[in-house]
Parts: C-alpha cells; sequence; structure tokens
C-alpha cells in the first residue's frame, strides 16, 4: 500500500466523537472524495478483506446472514457443489531405486524442470510434482509414474 493509503487509514482511527455537526460517515465519505485513483484502490482492497470478501467479491462461506443456513437443504447441497475441488496437486510417495533415471525423465516431461532440478525434486520425496491441475490431465501422468514403479496419489 502506498503511504497516503497508510496515512488514510490512521486518519480513519483517529477518528474520535468531536464537537462538529457532521457526522462521522460524511467525514469519511469526504475522506474518501479526497483519494487519488492509487489509494481509492488500496481501500477497496483493505475493505474487502477487512470485511471477508474474497478477490471475486464475493462473500466467504461461514454462518451469518451471508452464508449457508442449515435449514435449507438446498443451500447445503449448492455449497458442497461450490466447494468441489477442481485443482489438484500430483504428490511422489516413494519409488523404486532402479526405476529413478525413468521418473526423473517423465518428471521432466510434464514440468518445466531441467535435468538438476527434476532430478532434485524426484530425490527428496515426498514432494508435490505438479500444482492446480485438473484430474484429467493428471490421470495419464500419474498412470504413466505408476507403471514406472513410482508411488503417486493425487492430492487436493
Amino acid at each position: 500500500m502506498s503511504r497516503n493509503s497508510i496515512r488514510f487509514i490512521k486518519l480513519i482511527r483517529s477518528f474520535s466523537t468531536e464537537a462538529t455537526q457532521i457526522s462521522k460517515p460524511e467525514r469519511i465519505a469526504d475522506e474518501l472524495l479526497n483519494l487519488n485513483k492509487f489509494e481509492r484502490h488500496d481501500f477497496t482492497i483493505l475493505w474487502r478483506l477487512k470485511m471477508g470478501l474474497d478477490r471475486y467479491g464475493a462473500p466467504v462461506a461461514g454462518p451469518g446472514p451471508l452464508g449457508p443456513t442449515s435449514s435449507d437443504p438446498t443451500s447445503a447441497a449448492a455449497t458442497a457443489a461450490a466447494t468441489e475441488k477442481t485443482a489438484f496437486d500430483i504428490k511422489l510417495e516413494k519409488y523404486d531405486a532402479g526405476a529413478k533415471i525413468k521418473i526423473i525423465k517423465e518428471v521432466r516431461s510434464f514440468t518445466d524442470l531441467g535435468l538438476k532440478e527434476a532430478k532434485d525434486l524426484v530425490e527428496k520425496f515426498p514432494c508435490v510434482l505438479k500444482k492446480g491441475i485438473t484430474k484429467d490431465e493428471a490421470g495419464p501422468i500419474i498412470e504413466k509414474l505408476k507403471e514406472l514403479g513410482a508411488t503417486v496419489v493425487l492430492d487436493n
């Protein structure tokens, strides 16, 4: 955040019950109108974080008026469908020592790693080989590594 944004935040926090005719919301609105474009951007990010909103503006699931209620079965089903994991990690648990070179070559084929980086990654098992891929992309990779003698899991 910029220095002006930090000063603005401190200014908002320093508001106290002063004996003025202007109400606190009016003072805050006046200060917001005086911010430049970058300060407004920093303020909106800070505001969303303080309000518990994610980067897309949807409320974070939890108890309260915006979260799911236990009395509504359709909202529970919708929440379960919305939280279904779509991105997975491929995790190498262990491998046969004789198949180490083949596994390193296979790791290089589906990552952008060089020979040394792939070797170091495979040698420090258990480790995550690839992050954030779909089940469809992970299936062939896992099958190939299992054929080579590695124990691989799809991690949530």
